[in-house]
């Protein structure tokens, strides 16, 4: 789920995401599991041979009664991802952190906006 709506919906035979912690894959049967998300190229495994990926922000995980929930920030499927689009971003976030005074909310989302972009890029010249 994002503040848009949800990004995918349906059954999967395993979730692949990571957290502050590190990498994670959830299987069926889980156990219940609660975990801040980092931004990373989340992979659902619909089955052996199809897989559905993201790149996912910042957000959490919730883990209960064999039903994973991410609440994300923001999942932009892989093959949507635009190196220029992305690239502008990260000069826009940079410019909003210089402009921004050091310790202030401002300042802090311009941080964590470049980190997630930084991330979204790694993933997008990952796919070419």
């Amino acid at each position: 789920m994002t503040p848009d709506g949800a990004a995918y919906s349906g059954e999967v035979e395993m979730v692949s995401t990571r957290t502050v912690d590190g990498s994670l894959g959830i299987k069926a049967n889980h156990e219940p599991l609660m975990a801040m998300l980092n931004p990373a190229e989340l992979r659902l495994h619909v089955d052996d041979s199809e897989v559905v990926s993201f790149a996912q922000g910042e957000g959490y995980l919730q883990m209960a009664n064999n039903q994973a929930l991410l609440l994300v920030e923001e999942a932009t499927p892989i093959a949507d991802l635009k190196l220029d689009d992305l690239n502008a971003k990260l000069e826009e976030a940079t410019t909003r952190l210089e402009a921004s005074e050091d310790g202030s909310a401002a300042h802090d989302l311009a941080e964590r906006d470049i980190h997630r972009i930084q991330r979204f890029i790694e993933i997008a010249e990952a796919q070419t």
